[in-house]
């Protein structure tokens, strides 16, 4: 089971990675509906004006986030199949 999570956690942040790495910002628009709680992502160019919420990612986060899933991916495999409690 442990090993399940940290791959499941690690392929999670390999894909976030990748996601930061295409996107230089995300902007959050709350739904027009009253009351409605859920909220929706809309990837702008820089022309566009936006009227959210916007998040700009460092340079950084990309790769940061590729090496943790690389490192977090390489743990799951050596965990042992069994782990005695």
């Amino acid at each position: 089971m442990w090993r399940a999570f940290f791959l499941a956690i690690g392929v999670c942040l390999l894909i976030l990675g990748g996601e930061f790495m295409l996107v230089d910002r995300v902007v959050l628009h709350h739904a027009p509906k009253a009351g409605s709680a859920i909220g929706t992502m809309a990837i702008l160019t820089d022309t566009e004006v936006s009227d959210g919420k916007t998040y700009s990612p460092p340079d950084w986060t990309p790769w940061s986030l590729f090496s943790a899933g690389a490192v977090v991916v390489i743990y799951s495999f050596t965990i042992p199949k069994r782990v005695k409690d």
